[in-house]
């Protein structure tokens, strides 16, 4: 059996440097989903000195884009979308607060860089298994950007969301790590 290793955000920076690449994780308590043009939203307003529509300290960020719900669920499939579309604005959101997110492949190297600095993990989901990841999903609200349609910034209850570490606070990479563990020799 694989242990998993429960949090539940806001995240402290000392709880996530006890965590490694490869640890099972299960989310359970809110988390916030922003793609592309919200991330650029979200910067934007920074830059400006406005407030974001979240409390940002301590969260994590999901890139999904949701399809619709169906009757009686709070949201429809919800698998994550490729990370390096928010490589431009991830280093300023942990700059701001940010402690994790949540997607599928791998981060630059500018991102993993913020990651160590600000303390911050990058969390995989599994990819093609978004009518399975809907299912921790107990609540689903849009709180901004609702012109953005399926790519608002969504408030999401969760209870025993599955994720992996992908990139710890110390710059570790499952993805290098695992390829040069499986090479030839």
């Amino acid at each position: 059996m694989i242990n998993k290793i429960h949090l539940t955000p806001p995240l402290e920076r000392e709880k996530l440097e006890t965590l490694t690449i490869g640890d099972n994780i299960l989310i359970s308590g809110v988390i916030y989903t922003a793609r592309d043009t919200a991330h650029k939203r979200l910067v934007e307003f920074l830059d400006k000195g406005k407030p974001l529509p979240f409390d940002i300290s301590g969260q994590i960020i999901y890139y999904v884009g949701p399809t619709p719900a169906r009757p009686g669920r709070p949201i429809g499939s919800a698998g994550p979308t490729t990370s390096c579309r928010m490589d431009a604005y991830a280093p300023r959101l942990m700059e701001a607060g940010m402690r994790g997110m949540i997607g599928k492949g791998p981060r630059s190297p500018e991102v993993i860089d913020s990651m160590k600095k600000w303390g911050c993990v990058y969390f995989g989901a599994t990819g093609g298994a978004g009518a399975l990841l809907s299912l921790p999903i107990k609540k689903a609200e849009i709180i901004a950007f609702e012109d953005l349609g399926p790519e608002a910034v969504r408030r999401l209850e969760v209870k025993d969301f599955p994720v992996v570490i992908l990139n710890d606070v110390r710059g570790n990479d499952l993805y290098k790590d695992n390829v040069e563990k499986y090479k030839r020799k």
